[in-house]
Parts: structure tokens; C-alpha cells; sequence
């Protein structure tokens, strides 16, 4: 007979487990999403993580499910309840991306959505975002403010993947789709405790978009730990018909490079930023305390920092027309908020000559950054400069004082969704008040596989996804 599992340990056992308890019977598809959407119910309110909630038609689904799983159906993420980003569409209902400008609701499922129905997984909602994804905080005027939860009331979700971070932190969903043009998966994942993997550009389809953001943004997900994110990757991974970019592929799976040992490696440490900013002493030691734990493991850590150059003509750019071509295709775009609005024009007049020469330098800078893999296999880096900041603390400020505050939080993300290759946040630490501190593993182009296994290397050593936040 199957002992009961109890359902605090089952909200936080993540993906991967899940998908095990279900193939094996130990849990039920109805199960889980009744205990999903009664933890949606009572912790929601207060956290702002979920935009909607498909409770009635995940129950339903869920049945399916069971029934799927009785007649021995393999779906590798059978009966396991995710959420998406309201950035995707999800066919019937509304795209909202952050703002109330959305027009009417959506005629068909986005790639990534379409290719985790196939794979079995439950949506059972959409996620807060920052208005058009643009800030890395999740603060909007038209959803309100989405709360960490591991200090409800007074620091800041990240973004634009706010939602996201915050549903997957509080145990209200096994894991959930993140985009990422500047750090938004990593941002919301290093505030929230969680792993957050920006893969390779063109590695996961990004359709109906051809592209986004002139290349910058790539899509994931935001997990407990990195083996869900290898099982989720397996699952999107792969271009589609109509892409712009498509990765190169894999040597193997996801899930075998999460759970294969790196050997030795060679790590540069790099505590510089990209743009201006400045390192806070709990970061820089975070940092410090990973290096020394990767040397413990064997591997060979040295202090190293790669050639950035100035990167601001190659992503503001992109950034800010990426922007104005998604105000552009919103119904209602006089009820955006007023900063959206401004880089809307800012992007507007840099959708000519500006926009050409960044996207004609990448090539050669990416070279220029990347020859710090040269002599190292991979970089560690902080997230954050700085440890969480305080919930609003943007809300009524200046245009200028909003860019400059944003382009601090980025300062060691956003050059590599410029150069397109992977890069992840792992939690490595905590304040005095306990919200953690992530820190960042970038790999050469196209290899994901070494941030998986040597993250997965700190994850056991750590023991991180065993933390939970103080809601229950």
C-alpha cells in the first residue's frame, strides 16, 4: 500500500518529481492540481503571482490525464500543473502581456504552450509580468504589485518574470514559463531562490514571434531545481517552422547533462559588471563562497573577467525598438502606462541606423566577450549586483531614474541575451533577514549542458531547493 504523501512536501517536490509520482501511481493528476489550486486560493491574494487561473479546465484536464495514464499513456510531463507567462498565448484567452492595451482573446496556443499540452502538463494559469516585459521589477498599474515570497511585505519579485518566480518560490506550481531579454528569467529566479536557465538563442521556438526583441530574447523556464529544467527543455526544445534563429543541437538530452558529473573544470570569477554598478558586499561574498565550494569539488577557480566593452549601442537598441514594435501590434495602446509609452518613442527613433549597426556588431563583440572561454569552460558572475531590493521601490519615480534603476539590476545579465548564449541563476545565498542571493554560470554558445551538470554539482552540495519561504 502507497503511504499518502504529504501535500506540503508534494507542492514543493517540483517537475521532475512529480512527473515520477504520477507515472507511478503514488499521486494522481486531480490530486495535485486540487492541491495547486487550493494553495493558488489561499496564498494568491496576498502574493499577485497569477494574472488568471484555469481552475475548471485544469480539473478537467487532470481527469484526462488519469485516464491517459491508465491506458499506459509516456507523455514525460503527464498530469504535472505548470503555468505560462501571460506573454504566450493560450488558445481562448487573453494575452493581457502586462497591461490592460490587450484586445480580444487568443485564436490558438503559442509553440511553447502547444508542445507542453503534447508533452502532458496541466496549465493551470498565466503569470504577472512587468508591462510589455520591460522592467525587472513586477509592478504594473494595471495588475498591481507581485510580492517575494519569502519577505512578503517588503522586497521586490524581479522581473519581468515576477509571476512566474513568485508561484514556483511559494509552492503553487511545479514550475513555470519565463521570458528572458535582459534577465528576466535570471532576475526573478535569484530573487526567488529558484533555478533559471536562459538557453541558447533559437533554442527554444519563439512562435508565433519569428524573433523578439531583435534577437535578444530567448525563452525558458523558472524551477526548484535544475533536473526540471532539463526535463522541461527536453520537452520545448527544438526550432519551429517560421523561426529566425534555431540553435545547433545537442550532443544529448538535457536530463543527461543535468545528471552527468562536469570532471574538472576551468571557472573564471568575474565581479565585474557590464555597465556601471555597484557590487554589495552580501553579493560579492556570495560569489566568493560559490568559488570556494567549485574549488572544493575539484575544479579550477581563478579570478578572470571577460572584455564587455561599452554594451549599451549594442542592446539599448534592440531593446527599446523591440518595445515599440510590441506597442505596435497592441489594440489599445493609449492605456499603456506612461514610461512604456516613452520607450516606445525612444525605440521609435532608433528603429533605423541605431538598430542596424547593433545588430551588425554583435557578431564581432560576442567574439571579443567570448575569448574569456579561451582558457576557462565556464563564468560565474553575480546575478543581482545587489540582494533584493525594496517592494515599490520604483513606483512614482522618474522615467530616468526608472532606466537607471533597471540598468543597474541588469548590469550582469543583459550582455549575454546580446551575444545569445546560456546563462543561468542558481541560489547561492541569503541575507540577514533571509531572501536569497543568486549567482550566475554563462558557458560558451550552445552549451547548456555544462551549466546544467556543474549546477546540478553546486544544487546537491548546497542542498538549496530543501528551503522553503516562510508562507505556510
Amino acid at each position: 500500500m502507497i503511504r499518502a504523501m504529504d501535500p506540503l512536501d508534494l507542492a514543493y517536490a517540483g517537475v521532475a518529481r512529480q512527473a515520477a509520482l504520477i507515472r507511478s501511481g503514488e499521486v494522481s493528476p486531480t490530486e495535485v492540481v486540487e492541491m495547486y489550486l487550493r494553495r493558488i486560493e489561499r496564498l494568491d491574494p496576498r502574493l499577485n503571482a497569477f494574472r488568471v487561473v484555469f481552475a475548471e479546465r485544469a480539473l478537467a484536464e487532470a481527469r484526462l490525464a488519469e485516464g491517459r495514464r491508465g491506458a499506459g499513456n509516456e507523455r514525460p510531463l503527464l498530469g504535472v500543473p505548470v503555468a505560462v507567462k501571460d506573454n504566450l498565448d493560450v488558445a481562448g484567452e487573453y494575452t493581457t502581456m502586462g497591461s490592460h492595451a490587450y484586445g480580444g482573446p487568443a485564436g490558438a496556443d503559442s509553440e511553447i504552450v502547444r508542445r507542453l499540452k503534447a508533452a502532458g502538463a496541466i496549465i493551470v494559469g498565466k503569470t504577472m509580468l512587468s508591462e510589455l516585459a520591460i522592467f525587472p521589477w513586477t509592478e504594473t498599474a494595471a495588475w498591481g504589485m507581485t510580492r517575494n515570497p519569502w519577505a512578503i511585505d517588503e522586497r521586490t519579485a524581479g522581473g519581468s518574470s515576477g509571476g512566474s518566480g513568485s508561484a514556483v518560490a511559494a509552492g503553487l506550481v511545479a514550475g513555470a514559463h519565463a521570458s528572458d531579454g535582459g534577465g528576466s528569467i535570471r532576475v526573478p529566479a535569484s530573487v526567488a531562490g529558484a533555478f533559471g536557465l536562459k538557453p541558447q538563442r533559437g533554442r527554444v521556438s519563439l512562435m508565433p514571434d519569428a524573433h523578439h526583441w531583435h534577437g535578444l530574447s530567448q525563452v525558458g523556464a523558472i524551477t526548484r531545481t535544475v533536473l526540471d529544467t532539463a526535463v522541461w527543455l527536453d520537452v520545448v526544445a527544438g526550432a519551429a517552422p517560421g523561426d529566425a534563429h534555431a540553435a545547433a543541437p545537442l550532443e544529448r538530452s538535457f536530463v543527461e547533462a543535468a545528471t552527468r558529473a562536469p570532471g574538472k573544470l576551468r571557472i573564471a570569477m568575474s565581479l565585474k559588471p557590464a555597465v556601471p554598478a555597484r557590487v554589495h558586499p552580501l553579493v560579492r561574498r556570495a560569489v566568493e563562497d560559490t568559488a570556494e565550494t567549485l574549488r572544493s569539488l575539484g575544479h579550477d577557480v581563478r579570478e578572470a573577467d571577460p572584455d564587455y566593452g561599452l554594451m549599451q549601442p549594442l542592446f539599448f537598441p534592440r531593446w527599446a525598438r523591440g518595445v515599440r514594435d510590441d506597442m505596435e501590434r497592441l489594440p489599445h495602446p493609449e492605456r499603456l502606462e506612461r514610461r512604456t509609452k516613452h520607450v516606445a518613442r525612444i525605440g521609435k527613433l532608433l528603429g533605423g541606423a541605431p538598430l542596424r549597426r547593433a545588430i551588425a556588431g554583435e557578431a564581432a563583440r560576442a567574439r571579443q566577450i567570448n575569448r574569456i572561454f579561451d582558457d576557462h569552460d565556464l563564468l560565474l558572475t553575480p546575478t543581482l549586483p545587489m540582494p533584493p531590493w525594496e517592494l515599490g521601490k520604483f513606483e512614482g519615480r522618474s522615467f530616468g531614474a526608472a532606466m537607471m534603476g533597471a540598468s543597474e539590476v541588469v548590469a550582469f545579465t543583459s550582455q549575454w541575451n546580446v551575444t545569445g548564449q546560456p546563462a543561468a541563476s542558481l541560489p547561492a545565498a541569503l541575507t540577514d533577514d533571509g531572501v536569497p542571493i543568486g549567482v550566475q554560470l554563462i558557458a560558451r554558445p550552445n552549451d547548456e549542458a555544462t551549466i546544467l551538470s556543474v549546477a546540478a554539482q553546486l544544487e546537491a552540495e548546497i542542498g538549496w531547493p530543501a528551503r522553503r519561504p516562510p508562507v505556510d
